[in-house]
């Protein structure tokens, strides 16, 4: 586990503002990546400051704020100083205008000569009017910081400040943090193809009520977040839940158990790996109602049957992917985890306490395998997501020398 933390160790990132409406959006970027706890710098072009205040970030960051080559950074050359420190730079929001300056290579303000003297990544949010962004000199310049190596997130397209509507709106703040801490992910994955399921099921009883659980799905959604961002081509099989599909996932909605059994049995002998997450309903009705019962006895017998068992008919195939269990108890996690993971054969399983988990944003795991258990602890459920999937590709690695 020592390898896998320390590639999560703090990341040195410098924030560049330039001068557009989108630049409110700033400060809660700003926000995110140090609530992931990266340390930022805030570096702003004079236009920037029209639209949100250096006050303001420094504020929130906690560090003077740079908007002139002549601010002091030790020597006087802050547009050295600043990317030699830094693991990455991130322009967001990229006015049409600095991104024709970065194409060019034009340097005559603090923001866009640390750009030209950096030695570190450079990662761009562009933020304009749809007809900016169409304009086919915009789009030149775009396509020559794509060969040059830059990242560029965005734009969206959405409702603008003019009024119109179309392309070029900046990424939210939520989404740019996702991707800034997606960028470090270590590409262990790359290319390899990953089934998850996620979420509850619903066994129907009749027309409108039917047996379920609290699973929210939250923790299933990270996992395939987690995996897309190692570079893994991932189909996450999901049951009934609120969240939306982590950009780049092929998603299978179903709502059953055997709906689910189906989905995964189609497509469990073309992956590499199978991380089964879902909170599978044990038992279903034997014979669901087509309209509602009517409230006529003091009690109702229902007859319940088991559920195919998902994960063990996949860990039993001929030539089965790399499995990956989850087990939610309620009591002596070690104990039923582990007879759990014996009882079907897996190389992994991820334990975890159902009363601390469910619904939650974050989470505690468990992870038990041939040389025993040790615990992932507690923190938001992505980041949890993100060690599991470096644990999953280490042990695919080894088990496939």
């Amino acid at each position: 586990m020592r390898g896998i933390m320390e590639q999560t160790k703090a990341k040195h990132i410098v924030i560049g503002i330039t001068g557009g409406i989108a630049a409110y959006k700033a400060a809660e970027l700003l926000r995110l990546l140090m609530k992931q706890g990266m340390e930022v710098q805030v570096a702003m072009t004079e236009a920037a400051c029209h639209f949100i205040t250096p006050a303001t970030l420094q504020g929130l960051s906690g560090r003077p704020v740079l908007t002139t080559q002549w601010d002091n950074t030790g020597n006087g050359m802050a547009h050295i100083n600043l990317s030699r420190a830094a693991d990455a730079i991130v322009i967001a929001p990229a006015t049409a205008d600095f991104i024709a300056k970065l194409a060019h290579g034009l340097a005559n303000d603090l923001l866009s000569s640390l750009c030209l003297a950096r030695n570190c990544p450079l990662l761009i949010a562009p933020a304009m009017n749809r007809e900016m962004w169409q304009n086919a000199a915009t789009q030149r310049n775009i396509a020559q910081l794509v060969a040059d190596g830059i990242q560029v997130l965005g734009p969206d397209c959405g409702i603008q400040a003019c009024g119109e509507e179309g392309m070029g709106r900046m990424l939210e703040a939520e989404r740019l943090a996702q991707n800034i801490a997606a960028f470090f992910q270590p590409k262990q994955l790359s290319g390899k193809k990953i089934l998850i399921t996620a979420g509850p099921t619903y066994e129907a009883i009749d027309a409108v009520r039917g047996i379920t659980n609290r699973s929210s799905g939250k923790m299933g959604y990270a996992i395939a977040q987690a995996a897309l961002e190692q570079g893994a081509k991932v189909v996450l099989v999901s049951g009934p839940t609120a969240l939306a599909k982590p950009q780049g996932a092929q998603g299978v909605d179903v709502t059953s158990a055997a709906q689910m059994f189906e989905a995964v049995k189609q497509r469990a002998s073309d992956c590499d790996i199978f991380i089964a997450v879902a909170a599978v309903a044990d038992y279903r009705v034997a014979q669901p109602r087509e309209q509602k019962i009517k409230k006529s006895a003091a009690t109702l017998t229902l007859e319940l049957v088991p559920n195919p068992d998902i994960l063990a008919h996949v860990a039993g195939l001929p030539n089965p992917p790399f499995c990956v269990g989850f087990a939610a108890e309620s009591e002596n996690l070690a104990k039923y985890a582990e007879q759990k993971r014996r009882a079907k054969k897996l190389p992994l399983l991820v334990g975890n306490l159902a009363q601390q988990a469910i619904g939650s944003d974050d989470n505690e795991l468990v992870l038990f395998d041939g040389n025993g258990s040790h615990i992932l602890p507690r923190t938001d459920k992505l980041a949890l997501a993100r060690l599991l999937m470096q644990h999953i590709a280490q042990r695919y690695e080894g088990a496939n020398k």
